[in-house]
């Protein structure tokens, strides 16, 4: 029996929040957590893998950062002891898992469904697209809509998709999770077991018991264990500049880089009352109950505000409109920029 030691005490605090309560190899990466994906591979090979504490008697030490791929070959990477990069995800920081989210969850699908039917329960399903659906013979699906145009579905046992539901692949629903009436589940939404899933989630791992059940978007996140977030709770996922976002490190105290697009990354036990804003690469420590009584705007905002207390800087404005545009593919014209310039300082001047 081959044992494998996996590394992570030098980089447990890169993770926080989600490893104040857990060991790395714990958390889940994809469907499964780092020491399960480890040993469903294995097992799928026909291989008894252990995964030990101690390095006394490992047959290779690893940096548990180096997530496997499907197609690793377990029974040659313990016999060279290394493998292709192109083995493994290399996860460096909570994000990293959030943008690699959808490959991983697609990694994984492939990996346990051999463990659910194809295309089961598809009776009240109204189902489009070419890839297949692995829904758990204990699963229920009332009347929803599938779309598996970009990657298959998985939904386990004893889940429950209720009336109304959309969901895009690729994407997972865990043991016993509730997707409610009127879900909008884009791709990579990444649904632990006994969770609770609506409003409109996209690019999303709940860790597991953790609740959002009602109408409000959460994007491009990360949510812990026994979360709650109230009626109307909803986060961020993009700059208005169109810029890199900044993400405060709990580990070293200070700003990392979390790229285009990040939501929140909250920690287990959080609550949040309703109609709570979250700002793109929000994180949030465990144990909190988050509220804010003063969160109201004006019923008028006047044009290039930036904030509630100054005006757009002009040159940045251009800046972002651009940026903007071009994520569209499109190029903004000389007139078009001129005319902001016009309005600009009519406004500003009055």
């Amino acid at each position: 029996m081959p044992k494998l030691l996996l590394q992570y005490s030098d980089f447990q605090k890169d993770f926080f929040p989600l490893t104040l309560t857990r060991r790395f190899i714990d958390l889940r990466v994809g469907i499964l957590t780092v020491a399960d994906k480890w040993k469903t591979i294995a097992l799928s090979q026909h291989v008894d893998l252990e995964i030990i504490a101690e390095d006394g008697s490992a047959d290779i030490i690893w940096d548990a950062r180096l997530i496997p791929k499907i197609a690793l070959d377990i029974k040659s990477f313990f016999e060279q002891k290394t493998a292709p990069n192109d083995s493994f995800f290399d996860i460096n920081s909570p994000w990293d898992i959030i943008q690699h989210n959808t490959s991983l969850v697609l990694d994984d699908i492939q990996l346990l469904k051999p463990n659910v039917e194809t295309n089961a329960h598809t009776a009240q399903v109204s189902k489009t697209g070419i890839h297949p659906m692995y829904i758990h013979p204990t699963a229920r699906l009332e009347h929803c809509f599938v779309n598996t145009d970009e990657g298959p579905v998985m939904i386990d046992e004893d889940a429950c998709i209720m009336q109304g539901s959309m969901l895009r692949g690729p994407l997972y629903i865990g043991k016993r999770a509730l997707v409610k009436m009127g879900a909008a589940l884009y791709a990579g939404s990444n649904i632990g077991n006994d969770c609770t899933a609506g409003g409109e989630i996209k690019n999303t791992i709940l860790h597991a018991y953790s609740n959002k059940g009602h109408h409000g978007y959460l994007g491009d996140s990360y949510v812990g264990e026994w979360c709650n977030m109230g009626a109307g709770t909803s986060c961020s996922n993009l700059k208005n500049t169109a810029g890199e976002l900044k993400a405060w490190n709990m580990g070293t105290s200070s700003f990392v880089n979390a790229g285009k697009k990040a939501g929140i990354l909250m920690g287990d036990h959080v609550k949040t009352a309703i109609n709570t804003s979250f700002n793109s690469g929000t994180v949030i420590g465990g144990f909190s109950n988050v509220f804010n009584p003063d969160a109201l705007f004006p019923k008028y905002i006047a044009p290039f505000q930036w904030g509630m207390e100054q005006q757009y800087d002009l040159d940045k404005l251009l800046e972002e409109v651009h940026r903007w545009m071009m994520m569209k593919g499109q190029k903004p014209t000389t007139a078009a920029f001129e005319s902001i310039k016009t309005y600009y300082l009519k406004t500003i001047q009055q």
